[in-house]
């Protein structure tokens, strides 16, 4: 396998109805960076964390999608690699979605997984 191949499998994705999205709502205040991140909680047991970043983390990895510098810390980076984050303009169940090949269960809300 290529390193092109490896970085794409270990990292983290997004459509370009996601970035599109996240661009309209980033100002320059709110930092240069997307922070991808697990929490504990929700009802299946981690939770998904996207927000903007002023700051880089010694060990923080660095995916590009889209003109958008997307920043994964290497505790996250278990349990979301391979991931794509997509966006859905749908009334029902709209906005970020989060496809994890590593969760074994996701809540109805889409915002929670388990492994």
């Amino acid at each position: 396998m290529t390193n092109v191949q490896e970085e794409i499998l270990e990292g983290i994705t997004l459509t370009e109805k996601a970035a599109e999205r996240l661009l309209q709502i980033r100002t320059h205040e709110d930092g240069d960076y997307l922070r991808a991140s697990v929490t504990g909680g929700g009802c299946s047991g981690m939770n998904y964390n996207l927000a903007w970043d002023k700051d880089l983390g010694e060990f923080d990895k660095i995916y590009e999608n889209h003109d958008i510098k997307v920043i994964v810390d290497l505790k996250s980076l278990i349990y979301l690699r391979g991931m794509t984050i997509d966006f859905s303009n749908d009334m029902l169940s709209g906005g970020f979605q989060f496809v994890n090949p590593n969760a074994s269960r996701t809540c109805g809300c889409g915002t929670s997984f388990s492994l």
